[in-house]
């Protein structure tokens, strides 16, 4: 269908093939790799990623923020690397919102969480859309997005099969 790649066009991380494309905004994206430093603590890796929007001094509050916000304070000094693939989940979600991003660009953001994490998941979608962001999710399963608009990219697929 291309949801992964359609993803990585509105990031400006693959070329498109026609049209055009004006995005206005800072954008961030999780698309199953963490992008965070393996090597170190998790507090110390969301720091790196705060500091970029926010500078060395709010990136303290910001990170407390986020691993509270997803459920990971308990982890904050533990090797990015010995955590587990729901905790990196988790972490890849508290890089964004870390970050200083008007857009989210979520690529199966439930993979791996269980029903408190999506729980989590919701929670910080709605804030961020609360404040004037926009959550764009390509998904299989269902998220707690109210008031989402949904496309079905499988309908404009089988469209465009039949022309």
């Amino acid at each position: 269908i291309g949801k992964s790649s359609l993803l990585r066009v509105l990031g400006g991380l693959l070329p498109r093939f026609s049209g055009e494309l004006d995005v206005n905004g800072a954008i961030a994206i999780a698309d199953g790799k963490s992008a965070l430093d393996a090597q170190s603590g998790l507090a110390d890796a969301l720091r790196f990623w705060a500091a970029i929007d926010h500078g060395r001094v709010k990136a303290k509050g910001q990170v407390t923020a986020a691993l509270t916000a997803m459920g990971l304070s308990d982890l904050a000094d533990i090797p990015v690397h010995m955590l587990s693939t729901g905790q990196t989940r988790r972490a890849a979600l508290a890089r964004l919102l870390v970050r200083n991003a008007d857009i989210w660009l979520l690529d199966e953001p439930a993979n791996g969480l269980d029903s408190e994490s999506v729980g989590r998941l919701g929670t910080a979608m709605a804030a961020h859309r609360a404040c004037g962001g926009i959550v764009i999710a390509a998904s299989h399963q269902p998220l707690p997005l109210d008031g989402a608009n949904e496309m079905a990219l499988a309908d404009y697929r089988a469209k465009e099969l039949a022309e």
